[in-house]
């Protein structure tokens, strides 16, 4: 489908994964900002792995320059972008890197930069209730809400970090997020788990907690991977879930399964490639690892 994975050495041996996702009107890249990830999310592949550490800003903006040396946009001003959208939605919790994602933005959206409107970068995060106000006021950029339940008891399970900032102190953010407009929504990406989070009760509840937010919901197919505990909802069990949103009034594309082939799909990152990597060598990832750019056997689409 177009979609490119690049597997990525930092300098200490330490790697990453970056994603490419080209569509008719716009094409977005899917930037990590830690090696590793300390949620342990219940659903998500990456969130297997531990926290190794923090990326620094020349390594999450040199993920963008690396995109787009390799799929040859260096535009001149009236040339349209090949890459026009960010989405810090990689490997790791961007507000558990607070500093660098902020150095790293910058950059990228200074006119002597990159120069990326901030209307074309989208932060997500699994729920880091203090950050989220200063995200608003100090990178100034889109927010989206990694919510997948409606209930504190079903996404303490799903989302660890729901224990800490449950629900009601995560929506309360949301409606005080700075610049939030209904043209300037905040998303709540819902991933769709079989017989979990699906029930047509559960839509209904996420419309009541949606209350007063400048919102539109991403409704996502489960991703499978090897050992999931979960299962994809049915087409037509996630077809009734929208229904309900959309009759509220609530913008919920069904997004596409992007990249799913090459393990590039959201929830997917890096652990899949290790598996190709032991399956082709016999050997996980170590010093022997590809330089920064090279693309794994089977990471294009």
């Amino acid at each position: 489908d177009g979609t490119r994975k690049w597997l990525l050495r930092m300098d200490d041996g330490n790697e990453i994964e970056t994603v490419y996702i080209p569509e008719d009107d716009r094409g977005t890249l899917c930037v990590s900002s830690q090696v590793g990830c300390t949620l342990t999310c219940r659903f998500c592949h990456t969130g297997t792995m531990k926290l190794v550490r923090n990326l620094d800003p020349a390594e999450i903006v040199g993920q963008v320059m690396l995109a787009r040396d390799c799929i040859g946009e260096w535009p001149s001003p009236q040339d349209g972008r090949m890459l026009s959208n960010i989405v810090l939605m990689g490997m790791g919790e961007p507000l558990y890197n607070f500093e660098n994602v902020k150095k790293a933005m910058q950059i990228v959206m200074d006119h002597e930069g990159i120069a990326l409107s901030r209307r074309r970068i989208t932060l997500s995060t699994s729920g880091v209730v203090p950050m989220i106000r200063r995200t608003g006021e100090e990178i100034g950029v889109a927010l989206a809400i990694s919510l997948h339940a409606v209930r504190d008891e079903v996404r303490d399970i799903l989302v660890p970090l729901n224990k800490k900032y449950p629900i009601a102190e995560l929506l309360e953010a949301c409606r005080t997020y700075p610049g939030a407009s209904n043209a300037r929504r905040v998303t709540f990406e819902y991933t769709m788990l079989r017989d979990v989070n699906d029930s047509v009760a559960d839509a209904k509840e996420l419309v009541r907690l949606l209350g007063g937010i400048h919102a539109k919901v991403n409704v996502i197919p489960f991703n499978p991977w090897p050992g999931a505990p979960y299962e994809c909802s049915t087409d037509a069990q996630i077809d009734k879930f929208v229904t309900v949103l959309n009759n509220a009034g609530y913008a919920s594309p069904v997004r596409t399964p992007r990249g799913r082939d090459i393990g590039a799909a959201c929830g997917q990152l890096k652990s899949e490639s290790q598996r190709i990597r032991r399956t082709q060598t016999g050997f996980a990832p170590g010093p022997a690892a590809p330089a920064p750019g090279v693309v794994l056997p089977g990471a294009a689409a």
